[in-house]
């Protein structure tokens, strides 16, 4: 599945509060950058998920963010260094840039 122009532009202007926030395609997904640092990605099924770096992963999972593990196609997974955005913050780009800023601070 690929990301629709809407999903793109929903991802941009959640972060936009950030400032220097630009986005790349990537794997029918794509990557959040903040001065060319990637520090989100939303997924081609329009989950959007933050670096858990440096212990932060644990602080997204408490918080109900899902550790992303990826299926190959021969059936094995791997655990990817993202967890998804808490759900609160989907609707609220005041708490989701607090939670990105939190990310980027265990870059």
């Amino acid at each position: 599945m690929s990301l629709s122009d809407a999903d793109r532009a929903f991802a941009a202007e959640l972060f936009a509060g950030l400032g220097g926030v630009t986005t790349r395609r990537m794997f029918g997904g794509m990557g959040i950058y903040r001065d060319g640092v990637i520090f989100a990605l939303m997924r081609g099924d329009g989950a959007i998920l933050l670096k858990g770096a440096n212990g932060f992963g644990d602080t997204l999972e408490a918080a109900g963010g899902e550790h992303w593990k990826h299926r190959r196609e021969d059936g094995t997974t791997t655990a990817m260094p993202y967890w998804t955005l808490p759900d609160a913050a989907l609707d609220d780009p005041e708490l989701a840039c607090d939670w990105a800023r939190r990310a980027i601070d265990h870059l």
